[in-house]
């Protein structure tokens, strides 16, 4: 008779989590910034360092996935449009272009921005390059063609973000990964934290009254988004417990861990919850407990992906 061994999976650990984390939240970071420039025209600084530091982030996910891949050179196949030719149904060869379209494209929506900000003339090389002809005719063009740049990134962040849920979805040994919600769950994670992201930004760097209308919009946004994680993590948790032997031992150890009941449910989305909602609909003297609020997102948002690869449990016959 055929005996089941259930085990936690040591491969994909804090490294991974760390991956998802930035590369969802900074591809968010780039739909939302361009999507915010497009349709409320704010702040052209908060356009462009939010696409930037959405590029930032999601450079350092990669980068850490790419590290870690024992085939590096398998790379170069998956970079080119042809990898989606060859392959359409590969979600790894649309994952890959995603992240390249929406890097590439970011760069070139905030170009224009870049060029006029003083901030970067302080530095001598970037200085020279940034006033170099073909920096500034790319630029131009880029100017030209701003809706569609910032369309076609907007729509391939989003699809990265979504990537970094199908990543996980696509195990079918770990139970707790393979679930439709997870791709929801991780797109409205990574949107949350990104709006967490501009709104620490809008505080403490660009402070004026279109920045301060963006901010109470991105507010109203979040405490949205952080109502829908909590429902999706319940309905998580009735998956886990009425699916296989191997979701259920999942449950046992998310819901018996602190970090994941007190860290990430508590302080990574009840109490800044509370704090945003109290803030739409009474007001704070200050923004610090909205601020608060916005580093407690960030840490619930890594949290989530931490205990996600901590519970990873698969099933194996003798």
């Amino acid at each position: 008779m055929e005996t089941m061994t259930y085990t936690t999976q040591n491969i994909w650990t804090t490294w991974f989590a760390v991956y998802l984390f930035l590369g969802g939240m900074g591809a968010a970071l780039i739909a939302l910034s361009t999507l915010t420039d497009m349709f409320l025209k704010a702040n052209k600084r908060l356009a462009m360092w939010g696409t930037l530091g959405g590029v930032m982030l999601l450079a350092g996910g990669t980068l850490m996935l790419f590290f870690h891949l024992l085939d590096k050179m398998a790379v170069i196949h998956l970079i080119t449009p042809m990898a989606i030719i060859n392959n359409p149904s590969s979600w790894i060869a649309w994952g890959t272009q995603f992240i390249v379209f929406t890097q590439l494209t970011a760069v070139l929506y905030a170009l224009p921005f870049v060029i006029e900000e003083p901030f970067f003339t302080r530095f001598p090389i970037l200085g020279t390059v940034l006033k170099m002809n073909i920096v500034k005719a790319v630029a131009e063009v880029a100017e030209k063609n701003k809706s569609l740049l910032g369309w076609i990134a907007a729509l391939t962040g989003i699809g990265t973000a979504v990537y970094t849920g199908l990543l996980l979805q696509s195990f079918p040994a770990v139970v707790l990964w393979h679930n439709p919600l997870v791709p929801l769950l991780f797109t409205v994670s990574a949107f949350s934290t990104a709006l967490a992201y501009q709104m620490l930004v809008m505080h403490y760097f660009i402070k004026d009254s279109e920045t301060d209308r963006v901010f109470h919009h991105y507010e109203r946004v979040d405490a949205v988004l952080v109502s829908i994680e909590l429902v999706m993590i319940f309905a998580l948790f009735n998956f886990t417990l009425s699916g296989s032997e191997s979701g259920y031992r999942s449950a046992e150890i998310l819901w018996s861990s602190t970090g994941w009941i007190f860290g990430f449910i508590g302080f990574g989305l009840i109490v800044p919850l509370f704090l945003e909602v109290k803030g739409i609909f009474y007001g704070w003297q200050s923004k610090t407990p909205v601020m608060a609020a916005s580093v407690m997102v960030l840490c619930g948002g890594f949290l989530l992906r931490h205990y996600f690869m901590a519970a990873g449990i698969y099933a194996f016959p003798w």
